[in-house]
């Protein structure tokens, strides 16, 4: 059953402008690990973890580094959570996110999927 449904769009040089105007904003949203990718892949890990909070309904109190997109072999992301997110999801029953993400055309996009059993 579906529990919720996320979806996020990140203009990726406005964004980049806020990452450059505000430098400590970096480190509050993405692990270290993030941190490394190129600008299109921030904006768009940034539009994912906007979309799993609005999956999750939107709760004040998650934090950024509870959640970070990694990206298999495959090249399928996959939002791992942990902390603040992951108890906000078991307590809606959420078993499975789903994540799907792109960036074309100056724009970053996400969409998340909560799902219980």
């Amino acid at each position: 059953m579906i529990v919720g449904v996320g979806i996020d769009v990140v203009d990726i040089e406005r964004f980049g402008r806020t990452l450059e105007a505000t430098p400590r904003l970096g480190e509050r949203l993405f692990t270290p690990g993030e941190r490394e990718l190129p600008l299109a892949s921030l904006a768009a890990r940034f539009a994912a973890k906007e979309a799993l909070a609005k999956a999750l309904g939107a709760p004040v109190g998650l934090h950024w580094h509870d959640a970070t997109v990694v990206r298999h072999d495959s090249g399928r992301p996959e939002l791992v959570v942990t902390g603040t997110v992951q108890a906000r999801a078991d307590e809606l029953g959420v078993a499975t996110l789903h994540l799907s993400m792109s960036h074309d055309a100056g724009v970053a996009s996400a969409v998340v999927i909560a799902e219980s059993p």
